[in-house]
């Protein structure tokens, strides 16, 4: 998206399913570094180009912290995550192969 399709970068819903549950989700007012200084920093370092993702991390609810028993990803689990107003991807888990 370009810069006038999002009001206020600053105010973006997150969110992870794992196989249809919610089991994260955060905003990106929450987060350490603003989504502008983000930008700045990275594109010091690369060209950005239209497409380009910046991971940054994950929100509140990471599976290694769920109680009473932690959460882990295993072969066939899908995950589904998004940022509001910039898209959703699907990623399912397969096996690591030499």
């Amino acid at each position: 998206v370009t810069r006038d399709e999002i009001a206020n970068s600053q105010k973006l819903a997150m969110w992870l399913d794992l196989n249809g549950q919610r089991m994260q989700t955060g905003n990106t007012k929450t987060m350490i570094f603003n989504v502008a200084r983000l930008v700045s920093f990275v594109s010091q370092l690369n060209t950005l180009e239209p497409g380009d993702i910046i991971t940054t991390g994950t929100p509140p609810g990471v599976g290694m912290g769920k109680k009473p028993q932690p959460v882990f990803l295993k072969k066939g689990d899908v995950m589904t995550l998004g940022i509001e107003g910039l898209g959703e991807q699907r990623q399912e888990v397969v096996p690591f192969k030499l």
